[in-house]
Formats: structure tokens, C-alpha cells, sequence
């Protein structure tokens, strides 16, 4: 890990603190270096929950054959159309970042449209909070959010002892506080 860098510029996910404020639903049209394809039984059943439950916009849509949502900059799903869907949620899931402060309104918005929609939230050991949304669909969705960092803390220490340390601290700083 002695090859990273700070490039929190490239990315639309805010620094991580205690007033971070999400970006608004990036409306552009670009390349999309990635991106997610749900196949569901009832794209408006789909849509709904997406932007209400899950704070999509839908960006654009193709009559019966395509609805692309997106959340920030890089965070597209298409739905698309499908014959059946799984009965159950796969192991794969697929993870989207928010911060903080969005957790508590996501988890109330997706219990009032789903009541056994959600798992979470949790805290991780990599210092994030995370909830588990499963989609009409069986779509297995991940909400991230990074905690503020704290060095004293274990996160920290679990952290540099994989050779992360906070952009600006040395190599080895966070070891003298395990």
C-alpha cells in the first residue's frame, strides 16, 4: 500500500466529518465508467422506491425498455425490464457512498415504503456506518457512509496496520498509538 495518494478531488463523496454535505443529483451526461443493470417485474414499482426510498433521480427513461436513475456523479443504475426476478437476494451486492447525516432519513424512508427492507444501520471496522437495503427487485444495495477519523481510535489502528495512514500523517505514526 506504499503507492497511494490523496485524490479525494476525483471523486464526488465529501471529506468525512460531522457537517458533511452530500452533492446534489449530478444531472450531467458523461461516460459512465461504471455502472449497475437491475432487471425488475414492474419498473414503476422499481422507480418508486429508487428515488423515494433510496434518494435517485431519474435521469431519463425509455418507455417499457429502460429507466436510468443516478444519485451523485457515478452512481447510475439502469433498470431495465425482465421477465422474473430472483426470489431471493444474492450474495453480490453492490455499494453506493452517502454521508452521515443522510443514514437516519434513508433507513426511515425505505421502512415506510418496505417495512423489512433494511438491515442496519452498522458501524464497520474500516470506519464506516453501513445499511443493507434489499430493492423490490432483490437487489442487494449497500449505503456507505465514512466516519469522521479519528487517529486515537481503533479503526485507526486497524487501518495502519494495513498501511493506511491519513493523508499527511508519516508512515508508522498511527502504530505509536496501538
Amino acid at each position: 500500500m506504499s503507492d497511494f495518494y490523496d485524490a479525494f478531488e476525483i471523486s464526488p463523496v465529501p471529506v468525512p466529518g460531522p457537517d458533511a454535505v452530500p452533492p446534489e443529483p449530478f444531472r450531467g451526461i458523461y461516460g459512465m465508467p461504471a455502472f449497475v443493470t437491475i432487471p425488475t417485474t414492474d419498473l414503476a414499482v422499481s422507480v418508486d422506491f429508487w428515488t423515494r426510498g433510496l434518494g435517485f433521480i431519474e435521469l431519463f427513461g425509455i418507455p417499457g425498455r429502460l429507466v436510468h436513475l443516478r444519485r451523485w456523479a457515478f452512481q447510475d443504475v439502469l433498470l431495465v425490464p425482465a421477465a422474473g426476478v430472483p426470489d431471493r437476494p444474492p450474495a453480490m451486492s453492490v455499494t453506493f457512498a452517502c454521508v452521515l447525516g443522510q443514514v437516519d432519513a434513508l433507513v426511515e424512508s425505505c421502512r415506510a415504503l418496505r417495512p423489512d427492507s433494511v438491515d442496519g444501520p452498522r458501524d464497520t471496522p474500516w470506519n464506516t456506518r453501513d445499511v443493507t437495503v434489499t430493492t423490490p427487485e432483490n437487489a442487494r444495495i449497500v449505503f456507505t457512509a465514512a466516519k469522521p477519523f479519528d487517529p486515537s481510535s481503533q479503526e485507526a489502528r486497524d487501518l495502519a496496520a494495513v498501511g493506511i495512514t491519513p493523508p499527511g500523517a508519516a508512515r508508522g505514526d498511527n502504530e505509536a498509538h496501538a
